[in-house]
């Protein structure tokens, strides 16, 4: 191990290097030198040197954040900022074994995504105009992407080929290249085929195409197309100004499980490699069934004297 730097000539070398290697602005540089400068007080105060640094120092160091009442996003950017230092002290020979690589914060609590009802997803087709080409493919496009529960990137990419609408079935292509077969429900399959009948020969005009959506001359669409549509068909219904694709897709999830749906289930047909990933809509379907429950249980409901 070779003699250490003091803090100081540690935190400009690494200063330095996200200035030059990943061209920082000054601003974030700024809150860098800020929390390392704050990190280097704690050490100088305890007589540790940079090659003295172990996991129990960093340790108690994220301790003294939190008796100082700092949030735990706060907590997270300091200590973000300390991994590239004291990595760039391992890497120069300074400190033998990694001291942060131990260092694990409490799991961050994932807000819940927003959803739409049943009766907002019957309100945002109905206001798309299909008397032209256009809107049969957008009310297809919203029409798959809610039935089907796709990414927005899976649904641009969808083939003609990877539809079979006698067999009422998708395949899609998700994350990582993984394949899965998607059920098409009865509305979805409506849909489609009046865009198949209609919409897309008439976008395509004398053009072929391998894509499923189209634009002009038989060019796939783009998720900012299709986010921009579906924007500008929202926005005819206030209420829904905030949709995004992906309520589309948490709104698929989440209605299948109030409605009975196995998680399990549900997992496979969203593409999740985890089911981790998939339990945070128990949490939404749990607040479903919390609703009926008190509207429905007579020893839930605040009796009052006749």
């Amino acid at each position: 191990m070779t003699p250490g730097p003091s803090w100081d000539e540690a935190i400009d070398r690494h200063l330095a290097l996200l200035a030059t290697e990943r061209g920082l602005a000054r601003n974030s540089l700024e809150g860098y030198a800020r929390d390392l400068a704050d990190f280097a007080r704690f050490c100088i105060e305890r007589g540790i040197a940079p090659p003295q640094l172990t996991t129990a120092e960093i340790g108690l160091y994220m301790q003294s954040l939190s008796a100082r009442g700092l949030s735990p996003s706060s907590q997270r950017r300091y200590l973000a900022s300390l991994r590239g230092l004291v990595r760039g002290l391992v890497d120069d020979g300074h400190i033998a074994d990694d001291p942060i690589a131990g260092i694990r914060l409490r799991a961050r609590s994932r807000p819940l995504p927003r959803t739409l009802s049943p009766a907002d997803i019957e309100a945002l087709i109905d206001a798309i105009d299909t008397a032209s080409p256009r809107g049969l493919r957008d009310k297809a496009m919203l029409e798959t992407a809610y039935g089907c529960g796709l990414r927005v990137s899976e649904l641009v990419a969808l083939e003609l080929a990877h539809l079979n609408l006698q067999e009422g079935t998708l395949i899609t292509l998700g994350k990582g290249g993984r394949e899965r077969m998607t059920p098409i429900g009865r509305a979805a399959r409506q849909a489609l085929e009046e865009y198949l009948a209609d919409g897309r020969p008439a976008l395509l005009k004398d053009a072929t195409s391998r894509w499923l959506f189209v634009g002009r001359s038989g060019h796939p669409l783009t998720r900012q197309t299709f986010f921009r549509a579906l924007k500008g068909w929202a926005l005819l219904n206030p209420r829904l100004s905030w949709v995004s694709p992906h309520t589309l897709r948490h709104s698929f999830a989440t209605h299948l499980l109030e409605n009975g749906a196995d998680l399990r289930a549900v997992q496979e047909l969203l593409g999740h490699r985890d089911i981790s990933t998939t339990q945070i809509y128990t949490h939404l379907s749990n607040r479903h069934l919390r609703r009926i429950y008190c509207a429905s249980h007579p020893r839930a409901r605040l009796q009052t004297s006749p």
